[in-house]
């Protein structure tokens, strides 16, 4: 099974999650804030990961550390997961619709960590979550997990939709990328590692 598991303290946060990437898209979920709970249980649904995921962190201060540093014990967990990254598709993209808001994600497994944000939405909150931190969660995920992961919106003006669209196709793409290839058993590289 290719999982991972982490526990991860810090003096802002005390985050512990465990991720299956052979899921049927369950997430059993508690950050602390109701919307990114519900965003990460899009990425779930849509990626077939199954995520267990609880996070402590000091929202007296603001949602940034624990938004930020579930990112990156995410982008952890999921670079365990991986393993070897034998037989895997490695790359993978998608076009999501949600209403007028339409998302597209491009993803290469490439032991590389980069992203490339194309986001123009309306700055603000949804309920407790501000806008400005998805960038954040997904630089510290792309990050950690050593993925280059490319982000951009092609249309949308309604927040929860635009954030939402873009969790989706994260998460749909990934689990594209992570699906193993009949044809090849090895590593996808030209360079035989990644």
């Amino acid at each position: 099974m290719r999982q991972g598991v982490l526990a991860r303290k810090t003096m802002e946060t005390d985050i512990k999650a465990k991720l299956v990437l052979d899921g049927r898209g369950e997430a059993n979920l508690d950050t602390g804030l109701a919307f990114f709970d519900h965003m990460l249980n899009s990425f779930c649904r849509f990626a077939y990961f199954d995520l267990n995921l609880k996070a402590v962190g000091d929202l007296e201060v603001d949602q940034h550390h624990t938004i930020e540093d579930c990112g990156i014990v995410l982008g952890q967990v999921f670079k365990e997961a991986l393993g070897d990254k034998l037989g895997i598709q490695r790359v993978a993209d998608c076009l999501f619709p949600m209403d007028e808001a339409l998302a597209q994600v491009a993803v290469d497994i490439s032991n590389r960590g980069y992203l490339v944000w194309q986001v123009d939405c309306p700055p603000g909150m949804v309920g407790e979550f501000p806008v400005e931190m998805v960038e954040e969660f997904f630089r510290a995920f792309a990050y950690n997990a050593g993925i280059t992961l490319h982000i951009r919106l092609l249309s949308g003006k309604n927040k929860h939709h635009i954030l939402e669209a873009i969790f989706k196709a994260v998460g749909r793409a990934l689990g594209l990328a992570v699906g193993l290839d009949g044809r090849n058993s090895g590593i996808p590289s030209t360079k035989g590692v990644l």
